[in-house]
């Protein structure tokens, strides 16, 4: 599958560079993971601090800003019934939704003293590893969901 990702905005400002960065990194996410042969696609929102709070509290109750959120549409394990038996529907599906501030992005990379490019790199990928099911909650998952981030980076050249 050619497309894997829907790119949409919510009170942010299109950029085509952003949208290719995006493609790039999602692109090699799904080779990666074997996903490119699936019939899958990822939607991402583009949005401001204040959309992202709302969404934040609407569906996960949290009524405060964050950089990045994810909507999975598979459990861990069905992705992994998927990737085994092969998709063989005509019917594209999406794997998830990821939302990402572009402003805490913006604010995120001065802080981290790398490029807006990296840190929407790294937002792109944190989010889909959420969409397939990893955690960061504890130190163990955290250390492997970190890992898999890191190869993805470092295979498109995309460091600090």
């Amino acid at each position: 599958m050619e497309k894997v990702v829907e790119i949409n905005y919510i009170n942010a400002e299109k950029n085509i560079e952003n949208e290719e960065t995006i493609e790039l990194v999602l692109k090699r996410c799904f080779e990666h993971e074997g996903l490119d042969k699936l019939n899958l696609y990822i939607s991402v929102t583009l949005t401001c601090p204040e959309e992202i709070r709302k969404i934040n509290n609407e569906f996960r109750e949290i009524d405060k800003e964050t950089d990045v959120l994810s909507f999975p549409m598979f459990e861990r394990e069905e992705i992994q019934k998927l990737l085994e038996k092969g998709n063989s529907s005509e019917v594209i599906e999406v794997l998830g939704d990821i939302v990402i501030s572009v402003q805490r992005v913006e604010e995120q990379a001065k802080e981290y003293g790398h490029s807006f490019q990296r840190e929407l790199s790294y937002m792109v990928v944190h989010g889909f590893y959420h969409l397939m099911g990893y955690d960061h909650m504890e130190e163990l998952d955290k250390i492997e969901m970190r890992k898999k981030e890191e190869v993805i980076l470092n295979q498109l050249n995309i460091t600090r």
